[in-house]
């Protein structure tokens, strides 16, 4: 039987990267194909082909054995192929039936848009499917892993024969993602081919039926789950050993070097999203914040780096108060910050990688002299960074928009290791990397911590959190529901604690009301 979809050299080429090299690519009916590659190794560029936001330079596509030519996403739906974005794409104020309905509108009566006919429609979508929604839900108040049932029913609604999943986990809880695998397996079995993007070596052996591996814009292996393992997936992403395991001694930390007491933040609706939050972090330790992204840890982080103003209670670095310290005072007393959003908070995207190393000295001496800008000093010292930290550009010169993620990534972290600080936030600092940026920057927070920096980690990634941690503060609807000590508790009980729930043995509440780990 031939394959539902192939792919036959194509090739793309950007100004000074070759993206996509006469990739080979064939999907079966019924079939998961796992794309794993490390950022920038031309996975996100093949996709964007298939789904008509990129046009090859060489190269075709067939569908059922027969030629077609995809210039536009609307082209791509036409063919039956659909894509769940890693950001999705709702629109929070519509319903869950005017977002599936968006562009395939139904209508009665000549303009009146038909939701009833339309939630008949999307209801046994729902059961064939095990996709339970509320059609008549606003998007804006269903939990994560419900807007990503509607995106999945958004493209089975649109009859989507081949479903791409582009790192479909990246917002869910454990729980969740388990529940996704096997939503996936459910329709592959209803004859639904997936492609599924991810850089989560466990996911990709746990649900993947076929593994193809891409490397520098070229195939450089296909697999099974049954031939593979984590160790030698991650060699051929690489294309070196790589060491999954983060190496840390244990280490007796020092003095407090910043204390949160009592910490109130509100949203702009003046709901509280941190209620009352009290933690230190000492030097020489990594303190990790575990939780399901959206219960408070964003609006936490902004309120300790001066992003936000809080509402209450007190934030101290080493004994000065900076509850309403601007980002810059907070910087220069020895602060670093790496943003969960990169782009957003970390760099200046049309800036030239050079400057974006210096945004938190560049008014400084050596880099400036007054108001002029120093620039032969400061492409001296990007060209070192660039080396000692590994960034992958043609030039100190080039735009920082221009890197893959990764290499962004590693920008923010050369800029932010590479002065002299006491307390560094590490929010997200892994997010949507591929395992090669993960050993690095695991390896470089851990020489932080060992050198005698507090460390404070933000991730939704549990397995992140239990690694690099020596503590482990557990977030759930904007408190602080435990404080644990990470060699003395499971992953389960952790996980648990993350859904609102304490573990019946082994935990007592202390007068702050906080839950420790009593063995």
């Amino acid at each position: 039987m031939a394959p539902i979809l192939e792919l036959k050299g194509i090739t793309k080429q950007f100004p000074g990267v070759l993206a996509n090299d006469h990739i080979d690519l064939a999907l079966n009916k019924g079939e998961i194909l796992a794309l794993l590659g490390e950022n920038g190794a031309g996975k996100s560029t093949l996709m964007n082909i298939l789904y008509g936001l990129y046009q090859p330079d060489e190269g075709d596509i067939f569908i059922n054995d027969e030629k077609i030519v995809i210039n536009s996403p609307t082209d791509a739906i036409d063919a039956g192929i659909g894509m769940v974005h890693q950001h999705f794409m709702l629109i929070p104020v519509f319903t869950v039936v005017e977002n599936i309905m968006l562009g395939q509108e139904s209508v009665k009566f000549g303009d009146f848009l038909d939701r009833a006919d339309a939630s008949k429609k999307i209801l046994e979508i729902s059961e064939q499917f095990n996709l339970p929604v509320n059609p008549n839900d606003l998007v804006r108040d269903i939990p994560v892993g419900i807007q990503q049932k509607v995106e999945i029913i958004k493209l089975l609604y649109r009859q989507a024969e081949i479903l791409i999943f582009d790192e479909p986990t990246a917002v869910l809880t454990p729980q969740e993602a388990d529940e996704l695998f096997d939503i996936m397996r459910s329709l592959a079995k209803q004859g639904k081919s997936i492609i599924f993007i991810t850089h989560k070596l466990r996911e990709v052996l746990e649900v993947a039926d076929r593994i193809m591996v891409i490397r520098l814009g070229a195939v450089v292996g296909e697999t099974t789950p049954q031939q593979a393992d984590k160790n030698s997936l991650a060699a051929m992403m690489v294309g070196r050993e790589v060491s999954l395991v983060v190496e840390k001694e244990t280490k007796v930390p020092g003095d407090i070097v910043v204390s949160i007491r009592d910490l109130l933040v509100t949203d702009k609706y003046q709901n509280i999203v941190v209620d009352h939050v009290s933690l230190d972090v000492r030097a020489g330790e990594v303190v990790g914040i575990a939780g399901v992204q959206g219960n408070g840890q964003t609006e936490l982080v902004e309120a300790i780096t001066g992003l936000r103003k809080s509402a209450g209670g007190q934030v101290t670095l080493m004994g000065r108060d900076i509850t309403h310290a601007t980002p810059r005072k907070i910087t220069e007393l020895g602060s670093a910050h790496v943003p969960e959003d990169r782009q957003m908070d970390g760099l200046v995207l049309p800036f030239p990688t050079a400057e974006n190393l210096v945004l938190c000295t560049y008014y400084k001496k050596p880099f400036s002299k007054g108001a002029v800008l120093q620039y032969q000093i400061i492409l001296e010292h990007a060209k070192r960074l660039i080396h000692d930290f590994d960034i992958r550009t043609p030039s100190a010169l080039t735009p920082v928009s221009n890197l893959s993620g990764g290499n962004q990534q590693k920008v923010i972290i050369a800029r932010e290791l590479s002065r002299p600080i006491q307390f560094l936030m590490a929010s997200q600092p892994t997010r949507g990397l591929d395992v090669g940026s993960i050993e690095y920057i695991h390896k470089r927070l851990v020489q932080k911590r060992d050198e005698g920096c507090a460390v404070l980690l933000v991730s939704p990634e549990l397995d992140e959190v239990m690694e690099l941690s020596d503590r482990i503060a557990v977030m759930f609807r904007g408190k602080i529901l435990a404080i644990v000590d990470s060699q003395l508790v499971t992953k389960e009980q952790v996980g648990l604690m993350m859904t609102g729930e304490i573990p019946e043995e082994g935990f007592h509440a202390n007068e702050n009301r906080v839950v420790e780990r009593t063995f």
